[in-house]
């Protein structure tokens, strides 16, 4: 049950402190600009095109901006360069942490692909020990710091590559070691989900918990494929999803896919700020998260890549605050609705839900 009061103008104190709840985040997209120079300084990475914080933000957010999704992706060469050590991953995954602690957020999955930072030295489980090792490290300074959060790992392969079912593999040796569940990341376009069907065949079989990138830059047909031949548990993004939706004539009327994902309550991972800058929505206003919403879809708010959307989880809920006018009743369904697509046990979830409720309750 949901709280039964929503204002009708939520302060900027009211928005920080709400529990949040984050599907979709990834690690090599969330570099705080001040770290990635200190480790361009200490391991000789020469190629930043600004060495001062908040130039390199700026130029992050405005090269971001382009529309295109895969230009949007070719920023990421300066962040995965500098991720290639276990000393480098190790900080920016305890840096990730208290990052999102402090916007407010109680449970994160935060996601990876630990094939790009293999370059020198490390191999796949030596990626995915640091990245583990971060995120604990970060926790106990949150916990120091007085706050709650806990923050688990999401392995992506890369959907260009032929690495998903090493990367799935090490999904399932690190099951329940601060591993929940696998993704296929990258550019949608020419890389069917399908592609990688033995990976998830090897997924189910083991009982591990696995999401999709899907109809974010590339049609409804993504989407479908993910969903009825991949059986994804959730869809990354989703926003294409809105075109199987014929809102003529103020009564919306919902195409098969879109009805198979509405009655399954599939959870999609949406990214408000990232899919204006990829060109997948044009305003903000016209981002589907709202419309889906209002029909009963169960949609989810997320960052997708902090640095490049120069975003935070107080900044996504602050936008679709203002934007659809929004209150804590609204905010509180789209925590809940994450933590109930989260990838660990129903008995993990109560705990989390827990401080959800009593998070909002006071905040009332």
């Amino acid at each position: 049950m949901t709280s039964p009061v929503t204002p009708t103008r939520l302060n900027a104190a009211q928005i920080a402190i709400a529990p949040k709840v984050l599907l979709h985040d990834h690690l090599d997209g969330g570099l705080r600009a001040q770290s990635m120079i200190d480790m361009a300084n200490e391991s000789g990475y020469t190629k930043l095109p600004f060495m001062d914080a908040d130039l390199l933000s700026h130029w992050y957010e405005d090269s971001c901006n382009s529309g295109s999704l895969e230009l949007y992706l070719e920023t990421f060469t300066h962040t995965i360069a500098l991720m290639q050590t276990s000393e480098q991953i190790i900080r920016v995954a305890r840096e990730c942490v208290i990052d999102l602690a402090n916007s407010g957020v109680v449970y994160a999955e935060v996601r990876g692909a630990p094939e790009l930072f293999t370059l020198k030295d490390l191999d796949l489980p030596g990626v995915i020990d640091a990245t583990i090792e971060g995120f604990k490290q970060g926790m106990e300074e949150v916990a120091h710091a007085g706050k709650k959060i806990r923050v688990e790992s999401i392995l992506c392969a890369m959907r260009q590559n032929n690495l998903s079912m090493a990367v799935a593999e090490e999904v399932v040796r690190y099951k329940g070691r601060g591993v929940v569940g696998f993704d296929i990341a990258g550019p949608e376009d020419g890389f069917p989900p399908s592609q990688h069907l033995a990976a998830f065949n090897y997924l189910r079989e083991n009982n591990a918990h696995y999401t999709i990138h899907a109809g974010e830059a590339f049609g409804i047909a993504s989407i479908d494929e993910a969903l009825n031949i991949c059986r994804a548990q959730r869809i990354g993004h989703g926003i294409r999803l809105i075109d199987d939706i014929n809102f003529g004539n103020g009564n919306p009327k919902l195409g098969r896919l879109a009805q198979e994902i509405l009655d399954q309550q599939v959870p999609l991972e949406m990214c408000p700020t990232s899919n204006l800058q990829t060109g997948g929505v044009k305003l903000m206003s016209e981002h589907p998260i709202a419309p889906m919403k209002e029909l009963g879809f169960n949609v989810t708010l997320n960052t997708d890549n902090r640095l490049m959307s120069n975003t935070s989880m107080i900044r996504e809920a602050t936008q679709v605050v203002e934007t659809f006018n929004w209150g804590l009743r609204e905010l509180e369904d789209l925590a809940t609705n994450a933590i109930g697509g989260a990838f660990i046990s129903a008995e993990e979830k109560k705990d989390i839900l827990s401080l959800i409720k009593n998070g909002y309750a006071e905040i009332l």
